[in-house]
């Protein structure tokens, strides 16, 4: 059973409030990737309202508990981070998929290509995962699927020099939306993250020398595995700290994903979801949406 099954059993095996119910709770909530301290507060939270509105009855927290879980989350709209203003000037944008190996950064930037090219954008790949084996070739499939230009290098290469060329390729009119992959382990983690600083510092300044680029957007999405749990809050940490993120995208979202860290990114690193993924084809991405999420988890 997933954790949202959980969740809802807890509730439908006390449907009169026990004193252990919140416990009981607050427990679940921790294996549920809330966080000892967040889920513990969750906990205290919703027994103080039912004290006050004098609710015995635990289906009737189901939705006192969706409504807190939906105030925890932010909100997000990617679609208009990469549309930017339509009041004229230079409007396209670069997406940065950060992350470590393994989470599927490759495809998800494959899935987030045809989802905007189904909009009427036109994306470029970037191939900036210069460091493992195969990201390349990966990505170039990817591209030959889709019938969409990827900009690369050689193995081994600068990452950042082939962001750059993705945006030279932007300028010659080529393209409107950059979609970079980029490299998720490196010797050290120090220098993955020097690496990753280098890619951002190479797009802000080539972006200042843009004549009228108010509205060329650089945005940074981490990609995190849902299902490993409160280590993807570690990871996003690291990350945050030295690029700083504007939101995560979720993939293997399945029955075996806890969810819960969504809610600690959210509440601890303020950085909101934006994508969830469920499957390998290029459609199973989907815009996160805050009231269905949290309604999905309880109701």
């Amino acid at each position: 059973m997933n954790f949202a099954g959980k969740l809802k059993k807890l509730f439908s095996l006390q449907p009169s409030l026990r004193e252990d119910f919140f416990d009981s709770l607050g427990d679940l909530l921790v294996e549920g990737d809330f966080g000892a301290v967040p889920a513990m507060k969750l906990a205290e939270d919703l027994e103080r309202l039912a004290k006050k509105e004098g609710i015995t009855e635990s289906a009737q927290l189901q939705e006192r508990l969706a409504e807190l879980l939906t105030n925890e989350l932010l909100d997000a709209n990617p679609d208009n981070q990469v549309e930017g203003e339509n009041a004229g000037g230079f409007q396209p944008a670069v997406i940065l998929l950060l992350g470590v190996n393994g989470v599927g950064k490759t495809t998800t930037a494959a899935k987030l290509a045809a989802r905007y090219r189904s909009r009427g954008k036109k994306p470029i790949l970037a191939a900036a995962d210069t460091f493992r084996a195969g990201a390349i070739d990966q990505l170039k499939i990817h591209g030959e699927k889709l019938h969409l230009r990827v900009v690369a290098h050689q193995q081994g290469g600068d990452p950042a020099a082939v962001v750059y060329d993705a945006v030279e390729a932007v300028l010659a009119g080529g393209g409107d939306l950059i979609i970079a992959d980029t490299a998720g382990r490196m010797h050290t983690k120090s220098a993955l993250i020097e690496e990753l600083k280098k890619i951002d510092r190479v797009l802000e300044n080539k972006i200042e020398k843009i004549p009228d680029a108010g509205t060329f957007r650089c945005i940074k999405w981490l990609v995190l595995d849902a299902t490993t749990g409160r280590n993807a809050l570690s990871q996003a940490e690291i990350f945050h700290e030295a690029v700083a993120l504007d939101g995560v995208i979720l993939t293997k979202y399945d029955s075996s994903a806890r969810g819960g860290i969504v809610f600690s990114l959210a509440s601890e690193l303020k950085i909101p979801a934006v994508f969830l993924c469920d499957g390998e084809k290029y459609e199973n991405i989907r815009l996160f949406c805050k009231d269905s999420f949290a309604k999905d988890f309880v109701l």
